[in-house]
């Protein structure tokens, strides 16, 4: 498992996010406080509150692809 922290700050962020998750073949959640969601979900992404940095969980040990693809999210 991989965790890392993303920004999702504007509509086109979530849209573009949710379509690279989409594409991976693993599962992974976004979790804010006590919620967690799964990150291929556009509305349970838009439930969280976006103006604070996301928790992602990726339950994948070789994930560096989706980690080039997700980079311009990435937090730090």
């Amino acid at each position: 498992m991989r965790i890392c922290t993303i920004n999702l700050s504007s509509i086109e962020d979530v849209k573009t996010f949710v379509s690279i998750m989409n594409k991976c073949p693993f599962e992974a959640d976004l979790v804010s406080g006590r919620y967690v969601i799964d990150a291929k979900s556009i509305m349970g992404i838009f439930s969280l509150d976006l103006t604070r940095p996301i928790q992602m969980n990726i339950h994948a040990d070789d994930c560096e692809a989706l980690m080039e693809e997700i980079k311009p999210y990435l937090a730090g």
